[in-house]
């Protein structure tokens, strides 16, 4: 691409773009070829005085740092050129002992257009020294030395070679945005540096990290290039309506061209929005050549996105977040930032994925801005107010903490990694996520219930997919469906190529794709799924098939990508249907698809409570024999408060035919009970406050780190482990019953003889008092002094506060008039006897004057009632 831009001549390189901006980047390009091949003693003749890139002048403190440790972190801004020039300059250190340098991009598109000009800086074409590895795409040789990665294909070369054995050197490039596979591929990097490579080298590289937070993390030290950033003017508008995006857009981006000079980037959420705002300008700026640009492109279109226009025309460049890093987009000087993206976001609680359109982060604005001060002072147009600009969260958040994590599972349980949580995470996978992947890959076979890969789980493991798409492609092959399913791949990985009013049939995408491939071609948009779908084919060894299909095939085969979205009608005509896995979902009523009995379901959010299917295809139940389970179901019925016990014949949560069960089995019986404790325990039980006290003082206990071992016995831990009202339940049949039983005395039971005297020494229920009385204790359960709330004159003699806990802990005396009103609080009886009492005395004495006050508290006899004067 670079090598383009130069004419030879008497072996000196000429310039012969008359785009500005263009000249200073190839200059800079020269500069920094200049400067490399000095490195490698190649003679070359040149002005150090023109050198003027910033990161070149951190390249000798970047070794330095490298030669001492394992892991660095280098903070550069854009346009510093890190991407390009860092691994260059490493290249002949003496560290590597011969070994390459893996670089990782978070895009496929970063990773080709960095490589492209990593080669073309060493007059070289890409794939001698300097070559990449995408999905699909490879060009690297066994010489290669530098080679640039997207994150998810480290992942599997750590699967290839534990030990990285061919490796020195590992970058994560722009890891500031957090993809899962970056945070897999780095606590991998790490697991092999800490047990089998100590001599493995770790670089992070980003222009926008929390810098001391993961310094901290890492354990390295952090090496900083200040950059040449130019200034650049932002201008909040007003904050956009993400419905009327495309117009506001429009209009901003007309404002700026007007306003300013310059070829303009502009950030919008996502292709649809692209599109819009695209056919908006294009009749406001006839004079000005209107570009998209995002991953879905062709690489012919997104050149022409990237490169200057050839006639020298101003160009607007329309992206996504694509745009955000590595690529350098030429002779941007203004950019319009819509402040959205769009991410896709794992609920777990639903097992759905949702599309959401969000608004972006501090870091993320500010990587969008810096795009316009690369090659001067530039511009950018912000479409929200300072005070939502103030209100932003800094940092994005984790994919980790949002994403699918089946494939990720997958990936460590190769590597042998049971415990997954204690891996060394920078962000830790959540529980709930992690717990539900490992069961959708059980229900694959592709692990076992003791976390072991299964023979058909390292099968999936070998195909470059989703855990999902890779078992129905092999299934499906062993059905002699395999060219169906291969189609039926690339339409469930790539985006929908028909419109939304289309219908969610997926048959209709795999008909057109199959016309497509024919003599009919349907667009761009079937490119992209033919692509994918080749190389599945070619993965197995499958002829492409374009003739008559069964459309009932297709719901098979989507039966095993998604058994849990195997979807059954819902009574009455209302296109909803319940899935397998117990969620309902939609689709509209006029829809071909909303009559059927029977759908195997692709894709569906989960909006509203109630999904909307996107995709799906009719389904022949007859398919299903061998998914249907004979089971014996005995359920509570919390609404009524009774057992329901039938013979049930599922798929998953469908139920397709019951009878009654006329004996049920204690076991069964009793598990049914404890569900229900764990789903509305508190109500169905008697926590009297008899009950709640008892708590109390263990939790009490627990809190003061008493003597002894205490139980977590707070209601939230009893109810989620009911298994102690086992033995209790055997003749339960209704809620009543679950009223009656004692839980003060089940609860006792379960501490051991002395466990129940330490207790009643620690933290007794009541405390005797100098009149004689025995005044109840009342615990909360957050270890607060307990409450001894007493008549004043009960407490006459006593010169200190009692205490409980051998001592340790005193009590919160509650002083009450003779007609039980409250009188004064404290926890120094003492104090009060001496500071407070003469002034309490009066009022006492007027209220209630047959009662005796004594002029002495300290020496006077206590009494429960009136004594005589």
């Amino acid at each position: 691409m670079v090598c383009q831009n130069f004419a030879k001549a008497d072996g000196n390189a000429q310039l012969r773009s008359k785009d500005h901006h263009q000249r200073i980047f190839q200059v800079e390009l020269t500069v920094i070829a200049t400067y490399l091949w000095g490195l490698n003693d190649i003679s070359v003749t040149f002005d150090p005085s023109n050198i003027n890139l910033p990161v070149l002048e951190i390249i000798p403190q970047v070794k330095q740092q490298l030669e001492r440790n394992h892991t660095l972190i280098l903070h550069a801004p854009p346009g510093a050129g890190k991407s390009t020039v860092v691994p260059l300059a490493l290249m002949e250190e003496t560290w590597l002992k011969g070994k390459k340098i893996l670089m990782l991009e978070p895009r496929r598109l970063a990773a080709k257009s960095i490589a492209t000009r990593m080669a073309s800086l060493l007059k070289q074409p890409v794939g001698h020294q300097v070559g990449y590895r995408i999905r699909f795409e490879s060009k690297a040789t066994e010489d290669t030395q530098i080679e640039v990665l997207t994150e998810g294909i480290m992942t599997r070369m750590i699967h290839h070679d534990n030990a990285l054995e061919e490796v020195g050197l590992v970058i994560f490039d722009e890891f500031h945005e957090r993809n899962i596979h970056a945070d897999v591929a780095m606590a991998l990097c790490r697991e092999v540096q800490q047990i089998l490579r100590p001599d493995l080298k770790i670089m992070v590289m980003s222009a926008t990290l929390d810098m001391p937070q993961l310094s901290d993390l890492l354990q390295a030290p952090i090496v900083e290039s200040h950059g040449r950033q130019y200034p650049v003017e932002v201008i909040h508008t007003q904050d956009a309506n993400p419905w009327a995006l495309p117009a506001q857009m429009a209009q901003t981006i007309k404002q700026a061209s007007q306003e300013r000079a310059g070829d303009i980037l502009a950030f919008l959420p996502g292709q649809g929005e692209i599109r819009k705002t695209l056919e908006l300008l294009q009749p406001m700026l006839p004079e000005v050549k209107v570009l998209p640009l995002y991953g879905q492109l062709s690489p012919q279109k997104q050149q022409q996105a990237i490169l200057p226009h050839p006639e020298g025309k101003r160009k607007v460049v329309l992206a996504t977040s694509i745009a955000e890093t590595s690529l350098t987009i030429e002779g941007i000087g203004i950019v319009v930032d819509s402040g959205f993206s769009r991410t896709s976001r794992f609920d777990p609680k639903s097992g759905l994925s949702k599309l959401e359109t969000v608004k972006i982060t501090k870091d993320a604005a500010a990587q969008r801005a810096g795009r316009a001060g690369r090659l001067g002072p530039g511009t950018c147009y912000r479409l929200w107010t300072k005070a939502t600009d103030d209100r932003l969260l800094p940092f994005r958040i984790p994919e980790m903490m949002e994403a699918d994590l089946a494939s990720l599972c997958l990936d460590l349980v190769q590597w042998g990694i049971k415990d997954i949580p204690h891996m060394t995470w920078l962000t830790p996978p959540p529980a709930g996520a992690l717990s539900q992947a490992q069961e959708l890959l059980e229900h694959l076979g592709a692990i076992t219930e003791d976390q072991k890969l299964t023979p058909h789980g390292e099968a999936l493991r070998n195909l470059p997919c989703h855990p999902r798409i890779a078992h129905m492609l092999i299934k499906a092959e062993e059905d002699g469906n395999l060219a169906l399913a291969t189609d039926i791949a690339a339409i469930l990985e790539e985006k929908d190529p028909l419109p939304a009013q289309t219908g969610v049939d997926i048959n209709l995408r795999v008909e057109k794709l199959r016309r497509h491939r024919g003599i009919n071609k349907q667009g761009k948009g079937f490119d992209r799924l033919e692509k994918v779908a080749g190389n599945y084919r070619r993965l197995f060894g499958a002829a492409e098939e374009n003739g008559p299909f069964d459309p009932y095939e297709s719901g098979l085969i989507l039966t095993y990508a998604y058994p849990e979205r195997i979807a059954h009608a819902r009574p009455g005509n209302n296109a909803q249907f319940k899935m397998t896995n117990g969620k309902i979902a939609s689709m509209h009523h006029k829809d071909d698809l909303a009559h059927e009995a029977w759908l195997s379901i692709a894709h569906v959010d989960a909006r509203d409570g109630m999904g909307k299917i996107f995709m799906a295809a009719p389904l022949n139940p007859k398919d299903l024999a061998s998914l249907v389970k004979e089971i014996e179901m005995v359920d509570w019925d919390l609404k009524n408060g009774t057992l329901v016990a039938e013979k049930q014949w599922k798929v998953g949560h469908i139920v397709l035919q019951s009878k009654p069960l006329t004996s049920i089995s204690n076991n069964l019986k009793t598990k049914a009970i404890i569900k229900a404790i764990q789903q509305d325990g508190d109500r169905l039980l008697d926590f009297n406050e008899n009950v709640q006290q008892w708590q109390n003082r263990i939790m009490s206990l627990r809190k003061w780190k008493a003597p002894g071992e205490w139980p977590d016995i707070s209601t939230a831990a009893l109810l989620a482990d009911p298994s102690w009202l086992g033995p209790y339940l055997d003749s339960i049949a209704s809620a009543d019953g679950l009223k009656k039983l004692n839980l003060l005395e089940i609860l006792q039971y379960s501490l051991d003889y002395d466990q129940q005297h330490l207790l009643e020494k620690l933290a007794p229920t009541r405390l005797e008092v100098p009149s004689g009385s025995n005044i109840k204790l009342q615990y909360s359960a957050d270890g607060e002094p307990p409450v001894l709330s007493v008549r004043l004159q009960e407490l006459f003699g006593l010169l200190d506060t009692p205490t409980i806990n051998d001592g340790k802990q005193g009590v919160l005396i509650h002083l009450l008039s003779p007609g039980f009103k409250p009188v004064q609080v404290t926890k120094d009886l003492r104090s009060f006897w001496e500071n407070t009492y003469f002034e309490v005395k009066k009022e006492l004495k007027r209220r209630y004057p047959k009662h005796y006050w004594p002029e002495d508290p300290f020496k006077a006899e206590a009494v429960r009632g009136v004594k005589r004067k």
